[in-house]
């Protein structure tokens, strides 16, 4: 099968696939992800067909909704590309790239070994940020079932994934134990240039939102 249909095939299946996800990992966060990650790869002359296939599949079996499997994502995608015939050089380089893109805590390093995977990150990243990160975060918080907020509940920077699997904490605290700390943390300087504004507004938003909690605005 050439690139384009693969590529095609995928996207056709991964909508289908996350069309009804509700915590802000649907297929329009797929989009997202693929539209952003594309245009990088263009710039940082990297593997389109390994970013592109990579991007759609990121989430596929996320292991957050998995009971905390990690192996589960890698796994599903490694079946579809299998299934469509993919050079088995594809597809280790897809599922390494799935299998270790996750934020795993804010005192824990999340190197990517290729362009492809440090591109793919990245635009998971920023999607994660600003004003459709902020509507996403409050999506996954109520999808969970967490409180919006709690002020005697101080945000926790984990010291291991396990640590940060485990985390119950409330929504808002998410922006400091994650969010805010993304900016730093990617790799290209496409990436960089976009998240600066979008960090910016969810400093401004939080802002905001203590403002009101306290009644002051």
């Amino acid at each position: 099968m050439n690139s384009k249909n693969i590529i095609e095939k995928t996207r056709l299946y991964v909508e289908k696939e996350m069309a009804g996800d509700s915590s802000g990992h649907d297929w329009w966060h797929i989009y997202r992800v693929w539209s952003i990650a594309k245009k990088i790869a263009q710039k940082e002359d990297a593997d389109q067909v390994v970013v592109e296939l990579a991007a759609l599949l990121h989430d596929i079996a996320d292991w957050k909704f998995n009971d905390g499997d990690e192996s589960a994502g890698p796994e599903q995608a490694a079946c579809w590309l299998n299934k469509n015939d993919a050079e088995p050089e594809l597809i280790d380089s897809v599922c390494e790239i799935i299998s270790t893109l996750s934020y795993k805590g804010a005192n824990v390093a999340t190197p990517m070994r290729t362009i492809e995977g440090e591109i793919v990150q990245d635009a998971d990243r920023l999607d994660a940020i600003g004003a459709v990160g902020i509507a996403r975060t409050f999506a996954y918080g109520g999808n969970k079932n967490r409180l919006i907020y709690h002020p005697d509940e101080v945000p926790v920077m984990h010291e291991s994934f396990e640590h940060y699997k485990s985390n119950k904490g409330h929504t808002i605290n998410h922006f400091h134990e994650k969010l805010l700390l993304l900016k730093d943390r990617m790799n290209t300087q496409s990436a960089k240039n976009i998240a600066k504004q979008r960090h910016l507004f969810m400093k401004e938003y939080l802002d905001r939102f203590y403002k009101e909690w306290n009644g002051d605005a």
